[in-house]
């Protein structure tokens, strides 16, 4: 059995009126145009999340680079995507010409389409390819590694492509990392010249996203009950970017913080005012010897 393979640079460039073969023979037309909004697509293919980390590791992901996310994007032009799908080619039904990345990030585009939230990314439509995305692979990642290109046999069956094929080849994501949840084992790749090139750690087992400024890398911990390895990002410094509760406890642990020396400093002034007063100073004296008020004098002795 024979296979066709699809021009790679046709696809990748998106023209009008691309004739793509069916396996039924016919021909469908990857036309921005013709092609359907989001709100018109599937948003989801009937699948459901293979594990109980992704809902939460997606979280953090989000939470934790947002405040880069925003000094980057000051209109608020960006949007992330979890586990939504990415529609790259028309096709009957429309779910199968979509992929759908577990994280994703798209730079310089609106959160919102028309005041409505997005159901799915269409490309054929915004043309602006996610700069990262990134797979929690529940298996050993051969899925998410997937370099099977669109191609149909000789009697017209269509062969499903690889994710990993896509993403290179057709979308064009600059960086795609994929972390195996149950070794741990985390790649990530760079598009450099149309191909990817599996990335190097740095010193600190970290993959700089030169993009934004950050590095990617795992991060032992516990979070929503769950202690193990989570996809986690640092700046290039390698300063952990914390998520939400966090950032609020390092806040709290300040305020108390603050409190403890107020309440030391304080002492500190009763008891020099105290001894002002025990050789004979009077309370006016004793203001103007610390530079206080007479006011807050008489406040700090109560």
């Amino acid at each position: 059995m024979t296979e066709t393979k699809i021009s790679t640079e046709l696809l990748r460039s998106f023209p009008d009126n691309i004739q793509l073969p069916n396996s039924n023979g016919t021909t469908e037309t990857n036309n921005e145009i013709d092609f359907p909004d989001h709100t018109q697509l599937p948003e989801s293919d009937g699948t459901f999340v293979k594990n109980f980390q992704e809902h939460p590791q997606s979280i953090i992901l989000t939470d934790s680079i947002t405040p880069v996310l925003q000094r980057i994007h000051p209109d608020g032009e960006y949007a992330i995507g979890q586990d939504c799908g990415i529609y790259w080619r028309k096709t009957e039904p429309p779910e199968q010409g979509a992929v759908s990345p577990d994280w994703f990030y798209v730079p310089n585009v609106p959160p919102l389409l028309d005041g409505e939230y997005r159901r799915s990314y269409v490309l054929l439509r915004e043309k602006v390819p996610p700069l990262i995305a990134l797979e929690l692979a529940s298996g050993d990642g051969s899925e998410e590694r997937d370099k099977t290109p669109l191609s149909q046999t000789s009697e017209g069956k269509k062969i499903k492509p690889g994710k990993f094929w896509v993403y290179e080849q057709i979308i064009g994501i600059k960086y795609y990392g994929i972390y195996e949840i149950i070794s741990g084992r985390l790649e990530v790749y760079q598009l450099i010249n149309g191909r990817y090139q599996q990335m190097s750690p740095n010193e600190r087992n970290h993959y700089p996203i030169e993009s934004l400024g950050v590095e990617l890398g795992l991060w032992k911990g516990n979070y929503e009950n769950q202690k193990m390895l989570w996809l986690r990002w640092w700046d290039a410094e390698g300063n952990l970017l914390l998520i939400g509760n966090e950032r609020a406890e390092i806040e709290k642990a300040r305020a108390e913080r603050a409190e403890s020396e107020l309440e030391k400093a304080l002492l500190v002034q009763k008891k020099a005012i105290s001894q002002l007063l025990a050789i004979g100073l009077t309370v006016e004296q004793v203001s103007e010897t610390i530079n206080l008020s007479v006011e807050e004098v008489q406040e700090i002795l109560q």
